[in-house]
């Protein structure tokens, strides 16, 4: 991810093939993605409290957007 650029949730979710899926996509297309909350996931056990959540830059969001949508994963 470019230094300085803004990032945006793209999915949210504690579907750990769903999230390996979505980023395997979006690496095919070179977008690069970013895991966040990944520790309180699984600190939280099986609950399902905290969700992870996979970024993308603010530039790559559209992009992004539509690649999940055409993969009908939304």
């Amino acid at each position: 991810m470019a230094s300085g650029a803004g990032i945006v949730e793209l999915i949210r979710t504690n579907d750990s093939v769903r999230l390996s899926w979505v980023i395997a996509l979006l690496a095919e297309s070179e977008i690069e993605s970013l895991i966040f909350d990944t520790h309180p996931s699984f600190a939280g056990g099986s609950v399902g409290a905290i969700q992870r959540r996979l970024m993308v830059a603010a530039e790559d969001e559209v992009r992004a957007r539509m690649i999940i949508e055409e993969a009908d994963i939304v």
